[in-house]
């Protein structure tokens, strides 16, 4: 399906009762938000099994390095899953020439029924060569590297592009995994999961976009939050 799709949620169901092995990849300065959203979504699943894996079992820290995910497993250990779920930070950019990960990241892709990214995560497919020729989306500031892949951006929040889905910054990863299970599963399976979490989200500021966001706000974040 071309463009961004977010309407049908009957392709590639998966029966209830069906286990779905979900997959995020973890590395040296991932960007926390990108990896828990969508888990606390899709954790919800009947019958999910989520791994997260990194190089080597163990804690993984984030960018600012005060927090860690546990890899439960290593990436060797790992030859399947149903979702591949790539989450971004600023660890991606010295992983874009790694040909152990990026192998990997294909050979998943091989067997997947979904390759999902948050954020920068989607570079990190496009160095594998998933999105030449795809419209996809990532964080504001990592268009011009997105493209350098042969993608093409769309300031879209989640892009579907037939298997492969996209999601802009940070906080994008909760809308993508809610629509990748409304097309799991069922739409009304993912309108209980954002019930359950209460996800309505109503922002103190329209501040969350480039074309939004006030120029002083703009000028902070450039010298250095």
């Amino acid at each position: 399906m071309g463009g961004t799709s977010r309407c049908t949620f009957a392709a590639h169901s998966q029966p209830r009762g069906t286990a779905v092995r979900i997959v995020i990849p973890l590395f040296d300065r991932f960007t926390a938000l990108d990896a828990v959203g969508p888990y606390e979504v899709l954790r919800f699943l009947p019958e999910a099994e989520i791994v997260f894996a990194a190089t080597k079992p163990g804690p993984i820290r984030d960018v600012p390095t005060s927090l860690a995910l546990t890899a439960d497993a290593a990436f060797d250990d790992i030859d399947a899953c149903d979702v591949l779920l790539v989450p971004g930070g600023p660890g991606t950019r010295r992983l874009l020439d790694d040909d152990a990960l990026l192998g990997w990241i294909r050979r998943m892709h091989g067997g997947t029924t979904w390759t999902a990214s948050v954020c920068t995560g989607s570079l990190l497919l496009g160095a594998a060569g998933l999105l030449a020729g795809l419209s996809a989306t990532t964080h504001w500031g990592a268009v011009d590297v997105l493209e350098s892949f042969g993608a093409t951006y769309t300031a879209e929040r989640v892009v579907f592009q037939g298997k492969i889905v996209t999601a802009a910054g940070v906080s994008s990863g909760i809308d993508m995994a809610l629509a990748l299970a409304a097309r799991i599963i069922d739409q009304t399976t993912a309108e209980a999961i954002q019930l359950a979490i209460e996800y309505d989200p109503q922002p103190p500021f329209d501040a969350g976009s480039p074309a939004k966001a006030p120029q002083a706000a703009k000028d902070l974040l450039a010298r250095g939050l």
